[in-house]
């Protein structure tokens, strides 16, 4: 069982669940050193006192507000809680609402919050009314010293905490330039258009996360592992890169468009009906396979799209 990163509770009116709060995600990427490049020696990092030029130990590390120049409030963890309690070890529900009205935008880090000691029937009720009525709670909580938004879903037998941005965070649309539908110069035709629908709904499936995978990750450690099986591991390679060709600005929407449906309609075809009459093979992703290639929780795009719409286009 993983470690908590915070125990508190669930309060709604006269309503108070015990809850732990753990991490539903983490970023898999490939960890990189920092080198120096003459030498490649590894770079470090050092907390360094200002004054004494000394590095500090996270013992002797405490967090304090400059209110002047050089003059600081220190603040210890208990002084933290202590500030607002209930806050500190609540998570707040101040409204239920259905799930459509919170745009993706607003949705930033998954938590799963569990039912800590006598908390096991309230955490049900909680999450079989969510389920039953269709609606979201939005709640308050502080993490970390900073009070965040948050929506409480119902996923299978989990209640899921996923914080959310506030209003003020997002940028506002209005300030960058984007084609309008009423446009004359990106205007598109009702053909055009169904077209394009044509296409949607020849690759619409079912969501399914698993089989989706970072394909970039697995690409770059073959290349590690490349490199070190012919021992260059301390070699610089700075050739270029070669640049993408760029975009033109004449595209026959049209043309692309239909030739992404035949390709896709080829493709349909070879799989319903394999070659030499042998049974397809089938392509439901082993969760042996997945264990070891999470995925992220956001919708990604397969290479082998990309590829596919690579080559229509």
């Amino acid at each position: 069982m993983p470690r908590a990163l915070w125990k508190g509770a669930i309060s709604f009116g006269l309503i108070y669940i015990p809850v732990d709060l753990f991490s539903a995600a983490s970023a898999q990427q490939i960890d990189l050193d920092m080198l120096d490049k003459r030498d490649f020696a590894p770079i470090g990092y050092k907390r360094v006192n200002k004054k004494t030029g000394k590095e500090v130990s996270w013992e002797h590390i405490v967090k304090g507000y400059a209110f002047e120049d050089n003059q600081y409030v220190v603040l210890t963890e208990e002084d933290l809680k202590r500030a607002n309690p209930e806050a500190t070890q609540t998570i707040d529900i101040q409204a239920f609402i259905d799930a459509s009205e919170i745009l993706p935008i607003y949705f930033e880090q998954p938590y799963y919050l569990t039912p800590a000691k006598g908390g096991d029937k309230v955490y049900t009720l909680l999450r079989e009314t969510l389920k039953q009525s269709g609606k979201i709670a939005i709640a308050q909580v502080v993490i970390r010293v900073k009070q965040h938004l948050a929506a409480l879903i119902p996923i299978d037998n989990m209640i899921v905490l996923n914080l959310l941005r506030y209003a003020e965070d997002l940028h506002a649309m209005d300030e960058y330039k984007v084609p309008t539908a009423k446009s004359a110069k990106t205007a598109v035709s009702a053909k055009e258009v169904q077209m394009a629908l044509s296409l949607v709904e020849g690759m619409t499936e079912q969501w399914n996360p698993k089989l989706y995978r970072d394909d970039y990750r697995q690409d770059l450690m073959k290349l590690i592992e490349k490199r070190i099986k012919s021992k260059q591991t301390t070699v610089l390679d700075e050739s270029e890169v070669p640049e993408a060709a760029p975009a033109s600005n004449i595209v026959d929407i049209m043309s692309l468009l239909k030739q992404s449906i035949a390709s896709k309609t080829k493709a349909s075809q070879a799989r319903e009906k394999p070659a030499n009459n042998k049974p397809a093979k089938n392509n439901a992703v082993k969760p042996d396979a997945v264990k070891s290639k999470p995925v992220k929780s956001k919708v990604g795009t397969s290479a082998k799209r990309s590829q596919s719409a690579s080559k229509a286009a």
